[in-house]
């Protein structure tokens, strides 16, 4: 336990400094990608004195708690007529998961020459936990798979940031430091209000797992938060400290994973996982950008709601960034459990062999 906590703090000690630097220059998501880049440069130094970098699991999961239950704070009683109206959208999505997924597949089989099921676990656009702990009972480079999902998260989480700064300018990044600051500080809530943020997300995670909900950490305190903010019964601020805690240890957890990669092993899968992730994301930019120019929708929105950038991670930017959240987690949470609920029928399809 005394490794792990040392291993956390020192983490999280990264992602605060390099986070506070990057926000001196203004940029986007500061503590995100600070942490992110942070963590994998230091991981990959081979400093004695310090221990093997990470987020573990236990807090990883007490956090995501926080995230899906702020994640359903973004939804209203007013807006339960807007659920209907996102059909489309989420149709639309669900129809660019299955171009993407085609599009990598077809990539690695017919031009990298990659066995059916080692291209496909490596195309699916999510549930990156579930499809690589899948993996390893379908195919033997397991690594491979996880390598792929890897870049695909770290792609996203620094492109977006990017993409504001075209899409909206300087002014787009200001504007996301204004709406964080303006954000309540922990010192300021009332004892009421932790106990409903705590009250929903236990009450949520020992929920779901009694009803054998899949991810219960995520989906428990979502759909609890979800429901009693739809029916009025709360109302929950989002907080400056615990959104800043959510990039480090996101942003911490992805650099301190790809720190322990392996350079001159997985080199060679590097071009492999980047043209996969970019065709996957080209493809939903593709989708997003034909729906806000024939249907008027906000672009940026879209974008962050469609692409596949990992739940956790794209919902936290749309926090930090001032999107519709509630917009961005139904798409994605969509997403995720299609691909979660298909992942069964995927390992009957591919169960023959191992590659």
């Amino acid at each position: 336990m005394f490794n792990q906590l040392k291993m956390l703090f020192i983490t999280l000690l990264c992602g605060v400094v390099a986070g506070w630097v990057l926000s001196q220059f203004q940029v986007p998501a500061p503590y995100m990608l600070g942490s992110l880049f942070g963590a994998w440069w230091l991981g990959k130094q081979a400093f004695s004195f310090l221990p093997k970098l990470g987020v573990p699991r236990w807090f990883h999961v007490a956090v995501i708690l926080g995230i899906s239950t702020m994640m359903g704070a973004a939804f209203s009683p007013d807006m339960s007529e807007h659920l209907v109206l996102w059909g489309g959208t989420v149709l639309a999505m669900l129809g660019a998961t299955v171009l993407a997924t085609m599009g990598g597949y077809l990539y690695l089989t017919r031009v990298r020459g990659y066995e059916s099921p080692l291209a496909l676990l490596c195309s699916l656009p999510g549930g990156q936990a579930e499809v690589v702990a899948i993996s390893r009972d379908l195919v033997e480079k397991d690594y491979v798979v996880a390598f792929c999902h890897l870049v695909r998260v770290v792609v996203v989480v620094c492109l977006i940031p990017l993409l504001l700064v075209f899409s909206e300018g300087s002014a787009g990044v200001t504007a996301s430091y204004v709406s964080l600051e303006k954000l309540p500080s922990v010192a300021e809530l009332p004892l009421a209000i932790f106990l409903q943020y705590l009250g929903l997300s236990l009450g949520g995670f020992v929920l779901a797992r009694w009803l054998r909900v899949p991810i219960p950490h995520l989906l428990g305190p979502l759909l609890v938060s979800s429901v009693a903010h739809l029916t009025g019964l709360v109302e929950l601020p989002r907080v400056t400290e615990f959104i800043v805690l959510a990039q480090i240890t996101i942003g911490g957890a992805v650099g301190a994973r790809l720190s322990l990669v392996k350079t001159n092993e997985l080199m060679g899968y590097f071009h492999d996982a980047l043209v996969n992730t970019l065709i996957v994301i080209s493809v939903y930019c593709l989708v997003a950008v034909s729906l806000a120019f024939f249907g008027g929708m906000e672009l940026m929105e879209l974008v962050l709601a469609f692409i596949p950038g990992g739940l956790y991670e794209v919902t936290v930017l749309a926090l930090l960034f001032g999107f519709d959240v509630a917009f961005v987690a139904f798409h994605h949470t969509v997403r995720v459990l299609v691909i979660f609920l298909c992942l069964p029928v995927v390992g009957r399809f591919l169960g023959g062999g191992r590659s």
